[in-house]
């Protein structure tokens, strides 16, 4: 284990548009030290590394080789993901990797395996476990103030300006597909939400006329009976993008927007102590919203109103579920709108970084933990198994546990994900 005195040396591999993010979004977190940044292309690498005044190496192999890199940040394309955190963490370094953990379940585990038989840590950059938001809804449902969902809708109308023809994006064997490469984020999001492991899915796929696959649904069968649907569509201009994200909690809604998310509405029917107790949240916005390396810009905002004996004074009843609730809540959480949106990306990142600092310090185990990226590629896999086959399929069993074989080597391109 890391000791807690010395600062954790941070190497990079990958050194286009995300590997700077990532650089610039740790950029004075404590406990961390940019040591090294890697990339065959040489101009990249040198670029990034005298913008930190550290040295650019041109592989995983010489960063490797450095007494001062405990730790490695993988930001390549997919394909590379789980060739390149085996050999770091066979290296003794603790890894923090960009989504998808890897491109296929089997080799997700493989990784997991190796993280456990080295004892470092290993994080998975789900951002959207890091999201203030979310977090804030989790303790919602924890307290009962929201009953757990019983269904999660996600549309993603996203853009495809920049992913042209040729783009690594399009092909299966380098990106994974659609539900590997991007959809991983939203599986592993509502697993964290709905509290459960997901049981099967049904999917389809749509290709564009003369072109790709550019439009995937699912539909992920969770235990209970609760259903969780997803629709990713890479059609768009910039310009034209929208996301949402809705919880049904059965006596309430949630809807979220953006795939960043930057605001929660909550519309809830509810008793009096249930009125009493939303009618807090506002004084609680500080701890409800608080997420460990996520530094707050002061700007979030938590509002609610309730109007008192909207409904009949009757119970209410569905789904076999009877309620007194005669009063209507609605609730804000606002992080400050669309506008926030690059901040609230930039600092998720930085706090899932945070979290391998910890756990490299302190022990224990990531948020976005090894199984959370297992699991999120398990569905991705069975997700395109069926649209390509038109059949329902069950979810892979998640274990991390047992014999396998390690991935691949690491395909040699290191141009930055989207």
């Amino acid at each position: 284990m890391t000791s807690a005195a010395a600062p954790l040396g941070l190497g990079l591999v990958g050194c286009g548009g995300f590997g700077a993010y990532v650089l610039d979004a740790v950029a004075g977190l404590p406990g961390l030290r940019p040591t090294a940044v890697a990339d065959p292309d040489p101009v990249r690498a040198r670029a990034l590394g005298e913008r930190y005044g550290i040295p650019a190496l041109s592989s995983l192999e010489e960063l490797l080789e450095r007494g001062d890199v405990a730790a490695v940040a993988i930001a390549t394309p997919p394909a590379a993901h789980a060739a390149m955190a085996t050999a770091a963490l066979r290296a003794g370094r603790h890894v923090f990797c960009e989504k998808p953990l890897a491109t296929t379940a089997r080799d997700a585990r493989a990784v997991a395996r190796e993280a456990e038989r080295a004892g470092r840590a290993l994080v998975v950059d789900h951002v959207l476990r890091y999201n203030p938001l979310l977090r804030a809804l989790e303790h919602l449902t924890a307290e009962g103030l929201l009953d757990a969902p019983r269904r999660f809708l996600f549309e993603n109308d996203a853009s495809d300006e920049d992913l042209g023809p040729g783009h690594w994006f399009w092909d299966r064997s380098h990106s994974g597909g659609i539900f590997v490469e991007h959809g991983v984020h939203f599986f592993d999001a509502a697993r964290a939400l709905l509290g459960s492991d997901p049981l099967s899915v049904r999917a389809t796929a749509v290709r564009r006329p003369g072109g790709p696959v550019d439009m995937v649904s699912a539909d992920v069968l969770h235990p209970g009976g609760v259903l969780a649907s997803h629709l990713h569509s890479f059609t768009h201009a910039h310009r034209c993008e929208r996301q949402l994200t809705r919880l049904d909690h059965g006596f309430a809604e949630t809807r979220i927007e953006g795939w960043i998310p930057v605001r929660a509405t909550v519309s809830a029917w509810t008793d009096e102590a249930g009125a009493a107790a939303w009618e807090q949240l506002p004084s609680r916005t500080a701890e409800l919203l608080d997420v460990d390396g996520f530094r707050p810009h002061g700007g979030e905002r938590i509002s609610v109103t309730v109007e008192r004996g909207a409904g009949v004074p009757d119970p209410a009843r569905g789904r076999g579920v009877e309620r007194a609730v005669p009063h209507h809540v609605r609730a804000v959480l606002d992080l400050g709108g669309e506008a926030r949106k690059p901040y609230v990306y930039s600092e998720s990142v930085r706090a899932a970084v945070a979290d391998l600092v910890r756990v490299a310090h302190h022990g224990g185990t990531p948020v976005a933990d090894a199984l959370s990226g297992v699991t999120a590629v398990a569905v991705a896999e069975a997700a395109t198994l069926a649209a390509d086959t038109g059949t329902e399929q069950p979810v892979g069993a998640v274990p991390v546990d047992g014999a396998g074989p390690a991935p691949a080597s690491a395909p040699q391109y290191f141009q930055e994900p989207s």
